[in-house]
């Protein structure tokens, strides 16, 4: 016979693990609101921007945040990168340079 299966316990670790998830959640947006140097801003500045940024149809600007960001991230990891991944044919002026590529002013 096969042993029936503990519905509550799998649910159990299912809260578990979505608990677990959200407060990781929001630890890391904690930590990406530091690393932008947002954190100098008070709360309701960053709500505010955040609600304009939600409130935003303009796919336009979307994609312009969206390649901004990217860029950010990606020159974070070049820095935090170990010396043997880097690219080694890039410019080393270039490294961890923040300027998009796309050639923006940085207005979006």
């Amino acid at each position: 016979m096969r042993k029936p299966r503990d519905f509550d316990a799998e649910l159990k670790a299912l809260e578990d693990k979505a608990k677990e998830l959200k407060t990781r959640k929001v630890q890391q947006l904690g930590e990406l609101v530091i690393a932008t140097g947002a954190d100098a801003f008070s709360a309701e500045e960053l709500a505010g921007a955040l609600i304009v940024l939600a409130e935003t149809k303009d796919a336009t600007k979307r994609e312009a945040w969206a390649r901004r960001g990217a860029a950010f991230f990606q020159a974070r990891s070049r820095r935090n990168a170990p010396a043997p991944q880097r690219d080694i044919n890039s410019d080393p002026s270039q490294q961890g340079s923040t300027q998009p590529s796309s050639g923006s002013t940085g207005e979006a």
